[in-house]
């Protein structure tokens, strides 16, 4: 599957030949530009190559060279993702890792794919970082605060988490047009929707309730049944809110009113 965002330049740190050859080959074919370095090298080769991302396995460098040189990197490169790809990882050094600025942290054996769509999560967050500041967008009775992660009706705030506002974000981004389900699921959570993961449905279910108990005279949300959903806000007469235009019946094997017995962490 190719990418989502473009073609990405990517340095991979690591001397496991097979895993190298496996994850070359799918980047290859994924048009990505890429180059396999045996060990440390200086910062400055590093911001000549003009990378997206550096996958690093920790393993290969010597302790007293590896943290020194993830910390050093990045530091000196904020626009660089980096994700640190290794084994036998405790959680006292993925914590070390994270707080000394690694992106991500995925441990072997790991399959190239997941790799690959973990690089694109982190370079698509580095990009919407480095985005200029959004001003507020009034649609209906919603005024939708990109620079504050939230919506507002008369300065009521709807209490959205992170990921209802970036899921709300992407729906009116879409100006009225029909989003998939995947596509919805690679805007906001980064990477390819898994086959049966309905994260998608019960997030836009949370998302509606929310929209409405703020704003009950407009129907926001509107479902295309095994396609994906539509952001159009549309104000309710009274006999559309008996049966509102928002509340499209759950998508077959998801009960309109019953959240699934384990609901996806808000992440």
């Amino acid at each position: 599957m190719g990418s989502t965002i473009g073609t990405l330049r990517v340095a991979v740190i690591d001397r496991d030949g097979a895993f190298v050859k496996t994850l070359a080959n799918r980047l290859d074919a994924a048009g990505w530009q890429h180059r396999v370095l045996g060990g440390v090298i200086p910062v400055d080769e590093l911001v000549a190559m003009k990378l997206n991302a550096l996958v690093i396995d920790m393993s290969v460098l010597p302790p007293e060279e590896a943290w020194p040189f993830l910390e050093r990197v990045a530091g000196m490169l904020p626009g660089l993702g980096v994700i640190v790809c290794t084994s036998e990882s405790t959680v006292a050094q993925r914590v070390r890792g994270l707080r000394l600025g690694a992106d991500d942290w995925i441990a072997k054996p790991s399959h190239p794919e997941e790799v690959m769509a973990r690089i694109e999560a982190v370079v698509r967050r580095r990009r919407r970082a480095t985005e200029p500041e959004r001003g507020p967008v009034v649609v209906g009775e919603l005024e939708i605060r990109g620079d504050q992660y939230q919506a507002f009706v008369a300065r009521r705030s709807a209490d959205l988490t992170r990921r209802e506002f970036e899921l709300l974000q992407a729906l009116a981004e879409a100006q009225g047009s029909v989003i998939e389900r995947g596509e919805i699921y690679r805007r906001v959570w980064g990477y390819e929707m898994a086959h049966g993961d309905r994260s998608v449905d019960v997030f836009i279910r949370k998302l509606r309730i929310k929209l409405e108990k703020l704003s009950p005279g407009w129907a926001y949300i509107h479902t295309h049944f095994g396609i994906g959903y539509r952001f159009d806000p549309e104000p309710l007469d009274g006999s559309a809110a008996e049966a509102p235009v928002g509340r499209d019946p759950a998508p077959a094997g998801i009960e309109a009113d019953i959240e699934p017995a384990l609901e996806p962490a808000d992440t």
